[in-house]
């Protein structure tokens, strides 16, 4: 296997770790803590990472679903960014409702997330 490939997996396998304690933790605690903000960026730098990796491996093919995991990986790297922007905020200025709340957002990002992690898994299973 490609060492950069292997990376890759282990990278966005990580995001996947990172990202998933951070909003269930935050989901359990019933409110959102710094340590909840550290895992969403553990996790968003983690598949920043292995995008950026992915990314050069696979250049410029037009292999079947991958146009389809470009635009759910790229608009899943955004809203992780807004989600840790939008968390940093509620943090630092946010009100307790809002800090109690923000589980509601989470799991909608997490759960957009995976897509194109499922997306990724079914085309390198494919390959």
């Amino acid at each position: 296997m490609n060492p950069t490939l292997l990376l890759a997996i282990i990278t966005i396998t990580f995001a996947l770790v990172f990202y998933t304690i951070g909003v269930f933790s935050e989901r359990h605690a019933q409110t959102l803590k710094p340590v909840h903000l550290l895992f969403f960026g553990l996790g968003l730098v983690c598949d920043t990472t292995g995008t950026t990796l992915m990314s050069r491996l696979v250049g410029a093919q037009a292999a079947s679903g991958i146009a389809l995991h470009q635009i759910t990986g790229g608009a899943a790297l955004l809203l992780m960014l807004a989600h840790f922007l939008w968390a940093a905020y509620v943090l630092w200025r946010g009100t307790d409702k809002a800090k109690s709340n923000f589980h509601r957002f989470s799991i909608v990002v997490w759960a957009f997330w995976l897509i194109p992690y499922f997306i990724g898994l079914v085309i390198g299973m494919s390959h």
